[in-house]
């Protein structure tokens, strides 16, 4: 994007203050708004990039495969943060479907709604229709079980699983595990597995070799990041126990809606953007929740994040770099 686009832009999201603004130069900003990275390991190599630039062919196909995440969609939110939720959900399936190599598969990683409506969830599955890769993989945030404890997001998302919504399956060498903790919230909101959860996941990994890669993927973080706004996982030291013997794992998140990383030993955690609104970083605001950001800061805090991934028994490491970077 050029300079003077760039200031345009600027402009007309700014101008989003005001209803003069147009819907179709409203879309044409938020296109450059999203970022992400491509994560590769090569070699033993990790190298990363920004997915909203160029991603070559070579890139690409550099490892065993790919599958990209998702996260906090919101659909049916309509607030100053971002009045088109589903507009910045379509931006991002539009990236995913650019890419020069199909992923093999999405993980959404919660909150596909606002208020667990099911014209939202509707609205959710008719943009996924679109997307490229054969396979979406869910669980659930918070938000996807404010009416009805859950029972319309089990029903579309949950056929096949244990208890709330937990799985896992196997794809190319890698174990994939999706978690729920987001049922019977702990105090301040923290995200609780509960007994039953972490018994099945005890079980579900007893035996599995230590060198098989393992990818851990849950709505709340699993690592306390700022527990007063509830960020973080009560039980989730229990949880990470049971990893602790394999050579690579990595966990992902959403919730939070920004990035956020740490390597502790072996395990390598990242939580991702939303493809609908930012929140504050921890402790910055009185409380967590959607926060309007000045335009030339939009671009930098909506996106998705693209996984490159070679089988190789290392551990996956992350560089984030923002879109303007």
């Amino acid at each position: 994007m050029d300079g003077k686009t760039e200031k345009l832009c600027d402009q007309k999201l700014r101008d989003l203050d005001h209803d003069g603004v147009d819907r179709r130069g409203f879309l044409k900003c938020m296109a450059w708004a999203g970022t992400g990275l491509v994560w590769t390991m090569a070699g033993g190599i990790p190298v990363s990039q920004t997915f909203a630039k160029t991603l070559t062919k070579r890139t690409a196909q550099s490892g065993d495969f790919s599958f990209v995440q998702i996260s906090d969609s919101h659909i049916g939110f309509n607030k100053p943060a971002n009045p088109d939720v589903t507009a910045t959900l379509q931006i991002a399936i539009n990236k995913i479907n650019a890419m020069p190599q199909k992923p093999d598969f999405i993980i959404h990683t919660g909150d596909l709604s606002q208020l667990s409506k099911p014209s939202e969830f509707d609205t959710l599955d008719q943009a996924l229709k679109a997307v490229s890769a054969k396979q979406v993989y869910f669980v659930p945030g918070e938000h996807d079980m404010l009416t009805d404890n859950g029972e319309q997001y089990l029903k579309r998302y949950g056929k096949g699983t244990k208890g709330a919504g937990w799985y896992s399956f196997d794809h190319k060498g890698v174990h994939f595990v999706g978690l729920v903790n987001v049922v019977n919230l702990k105090a301040g909101g923290l995200g609780s597995l509960g007994h039953e959860q972490l018994e099945w996941l005890d079980d579900d990994l007893k035996g599995r070799s230590a060198s098989t890669p393992i990818v851990l993927f849950a709505h709340i973080p699993l690592w306390a990041i700022y527990p007063d706004w509830g960020w973080g996982t009560d039980d989730s030291e229990q949880a990470l126990s049971y990893v602790k013997r394999f050579g690579s794992v990595t966990v992902l998140n959403g919730h939070i809606h920004q990035i956020m990383q740490k390597i502790e030993g072996k395990v390598s955690f990242h939580t991702a953007m939303s493809t609908a609104f930012p929140q504050p970083a921890p402790g910055t605001a009185p409380s967590a929740g959607p926060m309007k950001v000045p335009a030339d800061q939009l671009r930098k805090v909506l996106g998705i994040a693209d996984v490159n991934y070679v089988v190789s028994g290392k551990s996956l490491a992350v560089i984030d770099s923002a879109l303007d970077g």
